[in-house]
């Protein structure tokens, strides 16, 4: 046989034979033109085509650098913000920053603002001091910062702390500037001795003691001379800096001043005016900012300013010669497109039309009317309208209901409006709807959502006495988790009505869309999250790279125009000015919007009192700041229900559902807590944004509790899991088990008190305790307001 099947002997594999060559021979005699190479060049063109794309490699990657180097410390780049951040109580930030701006400034005189330009350091520089104790102004300080310089004092030493030269608070602050993430970093060592081997020794001392805590390429500068300031400053300059990612992908600007204009069209509003540099990205005046405390706002216009601190020493003297130092040059004006502008959607507006049913027929209007005339009278509890009255089950229809729920396995929540009366049950006659209410609604005793009572309107032995009671469920929950008493005076078919229970918690179905809560009609969802969030920042990439007519590049010293800002909001942070700074970040597209952000959590090592669901907590999320009352569940990796958490609990991570404006992570989170009655804010948690789903299913979890009266081997009696033999019919489908592993069913009720039968897979024990999951799903609780200034 010939043609194409003539055989072809595998050739002998050479060392520098390619793997396409040593399969040659598997290929048919037609492809063998078309694929092979001539033996001449196969080396030469692999070899030259791996240098050459390896020169391109360079080439981009030297291009990278050199602009990213001319972006940050060219003219015309912004200053560089440098945070002295002192370890201890004991460090003098005054002096050490009044000698930094001292050797850049030109004159070496007083220097009145805190940023300045250095034509001899070819470096343009703002110095913010950290205050000691003020944990909101360190964090706002150390997200704009381009360098954190952490002082250490030489001469004071702590006890009791993680360092002999790190006190509490600054122990505090670095862990919460490492969850922020940090950007390039230095020690400065002060106080040390004059001496020189006294000094170089305390110096050694203080570097290996503090290494630990900080990042391996952080460098150690003593800084008490000013020829020491001075190859400190040289070596900053040349210094290549790095900043979190999550900061690079937003434009901000931290204001260097505030002012507010009244607007005379509309009362109680303002024109809020934040000068400053733009840094990270470019900001088009279509954009909607976010002013971190303060809210999302529309931009009514952007002025470009002429630059107040030019390294060039003659601009420089120009500028000084001008008459006032606050009428600032207008280089440019950008005003926003009405066509382009982002509207400012914070919530979603409800249809109450939405659910609403067409218009009845004739035929079934007449139906209806004859079911009217044909209703047998009926004894109902006092006030009941005509509308509960048609939702009141009859005697006749237990066995009925009682069949349904042996045949549905779970317990529907739908069912949680009335249950057949009984000769015991005669005092739970309602009086009114408003009892009736009330009595639906008692199944928020258990829910964590209690508030406790402002400071002010209790003594100090009640706030005690909250207070000793939280801890107390604390304990009790970590003790006995989910476990719930069955209450006397109130059926536990109606008290747990909007409970039901799984076969398994892992497969059973839930649907995501059932019986949702009033707030998921207020808030925004998204069919594709991971393909949104990929348009969107390709969206914003597209918008840096085509430098528009809106937009202001960065490094630019600009004028933001933020309209109709409420007076009493502008008036705060016009003094807030002074303590910390102000910053105002662009927003991406959808960033305004109400929806359900999940964060991955972990309880501070330094917060020891107990966080509770539902408690307003202050989240920092990048450069912005909402309020939110948070609940916490579980990650369960192979599942998608989740077990709802009662309290934060230390030592493990939790994800904390919050209703928040829309963020694209990856984003760090900062959850503060306030004290009751004090104004200082404690850091309680720390994360990282995880996703945006308001499909999550969080299950809250009880577990009723019964005790053995009698047990034959598989059988039993079990008693005080419920007082009614009603509620072991009502919850007779839901399968029990036991704390030592047996499974079994609930089989008929014994007597008036709710004793009950129960089958079990294996011989159970006396001492046993027999147990009932029960589920429902949870939701967050809506803020009373969404950010900390308002």
């Amino acid at each position: 046989m010939g043609g194409s099947r003539t055989q072809v002997n595998k050739a002998h594999k050479t060392r520098f034979s390619s793997k396409a060559s040593r399969h040659l021979h598997k290929t048919s005699l037609q492809d063998k033109s078309r694929i092979a190479k001539s033996e001449r060049n196969v080396g030469k063109g692999a070899k030259a085509a791996r240098i050459q794309r390896n020169k391109m490699l360079r080439d981009q990657k030297r291009a990278a650098v050199l602009k990213e180097k001319r972006a940050s410390g060219g003219s015309t780049s912004s200053p560089r913000v440098i945070v002295l951040f002192g370890l201890s109580a004991a460090v003098d930030l005054n002096s050490l920053a009044r000698d930094i701006l001292a050797l850049l400034s030109s004159e070496g005189s007083g220097v009145s603002s805190s940023t300045v330009a250095s034509s001899e350091y070819k470096l343009r520089a703002t110095v913010l001091k950290a205050p000691h104790g003020d944990l909101q102004s360190c964090i706002e300080m150390a997200k704009v910062a381009d360098l954190i310089a952490f002082v250490a004092s030489a001469s004071y030493t702590c006890e009791g702390s993680i360092s002999d030269y790190i006190d509490s608070f600054g122990s505090q602050c670095l862990s919460v500037f490492r969850s922020i993430g940090l950007p390039s970093t230095v020690v400065l060592i002060r106080d040390l001795p004059g001496e020189m081997k006294k000094r170089h020794d305390m110096k050694k001392m203080c570097t290996s003691d503090l290494a630990s805590e900080f990042p391996e390429d952080c460098k150690f500068y003593p800084a008490d001379t000013k020829d020491e300031l001075h190859k400190f400053t040289w070596l900053f300059v040349e210094q290549r800096l790095s900043v979190p990612h999550w900061r690079s992908q937003r434009s901000y600007l931290m204001a260097q001043k505030v002012d507010a204009i009244a607007d005379s069209g509309n009362s109680g509003k303002c024109t809020l005016l934040l000068t400053g540099y733009l840094r990270g990205r470019s900001l088009s005046v279509n954009q909607l900012v976010h002013v971190s405390g303060a809210g999302d706002y529309q931009l009514s216009k952007i002025e470009i300013l002429k630059d107040p601190f030019p390294l060039n020493a003659r601009k420089k003297q120009d500028f000084m010669d001008s008459d006032d130092m606050s009428d600032l040059e207008v280089v440019r004006c950008l005003v926003p497109d009405p066509l382009k502008q982002e509207p400012l959607l914070v919530e979603n507006v409800p249809d109450p039309l939405a659910g609403e049913q067409t218009w009845p027929t004739e035929a079934e209007i007449a139906e209806a009317d004859r079911n009217q005339k044909q209703k047998r009278s009926r004894t109902l509890p006092r006030g009941t309208s005509e509308y509960q009255a048609a939702w009141i089950v009859d005697d006749t229809d237990e066995d009925d209901l009682d069949s349904d729920d042996e045949a549905d396995g779970m317990i529907l929540d739908e069912r949680e409006v009335d249950f057949p009366s009984h000769q015991d049950n005669n005092n739970f006659d309602l009086s009114d709807d408003r009892a009736s209410l009330n009595l639906r609604d008692s199944d928020e005793e258990t829910d964590v959502d209690t508030v406790m009572l402002g400071g002010e309107e209790l003594t100090r032995e009640q706030l005690e006495d909250e207070i000793k009671k939280l801890k107390n469920e604390h304990a009790d929950d970590e003790e006995f988790p989910d476990e719930v008493d069955t209450p006397l005076d109130v059926p536990a078919r109606k008290r747990f009505s909007k409970y039901r229970g799984l076969k398994s918690f892992r497969t059973s179905s839930w649907d995501p869309k059932e019986s949702l809560p009033p707030e998921y009609a207020r808030i925004f969802a998204f069919d594709n999250f991971a393909r949104t969030q990929k348009h969107v920042l390709s969206k914003a990439l597209e918008m840096e790279q085509e430098e528009s007519e809106n937009c202001i590049s960065a490094n630019s010293y600009a004028r933001l125009h933020i309209k109709e800002v409420p007076e009493g909001i502008a008036s705060k942070l016009c003094l807030l000015v002074k303590e910390r700074p102000v910053t105002v970040c662009g927003l991406l597209q959808h960033e305004s919007k109400m929806s359900v952000l999940h964060f991955s959590i972990k309880k501070h090592d330094s917060y020891a009192e107990p966080i509770k669901a539902k408690e307003e907590l202050v989240f920092h999320v990048g450069f912005r700041q909402f309020v939110a009352r948070p609940i916490y569940s579980t990650d369960t990796m192979n599942s998608n229900k989740h077990k709802m958490e009662r309290f934060l609990h230390a030592g493990r991570f939790s994800i904390a559902s919050i209703y928040a404006p829309i963020s694209f992570p990856p984003l760090p989170v900062i959850a503060l807590k306030y004290a009751e009655g004090d104004g200082a804010p404690a850091v309680a948690a720390v994360g990282s944004l995880r996703s945006i789903d308001s499909d999550r299913i969080i299950l809250k979890k009880i577990i009723l509790t019964g005790y053995p009266q009698r047990v034959s081997k598989m059988k039993a009696s079990v008693r005080y899991m419920f007082h009614n033999p009603e509620d072991v019919r009502w919850f007779k489908p839901v399968e029990v088990f036991t704390k030592c592993g047996r499974r079994g069913r609930i089989k008929e009720p014994v007597g008036t008190h709710g004793f009950m039968k129960c089958i079990f897979n294996g011989v159970l024990q006396q001492r046993d305790t027999v147990c009932m999951s029960l589920y429902k799903r949870a939701y967050p609780k809506w803020p009373d307001h969404h950010f900390p200034i308002s």
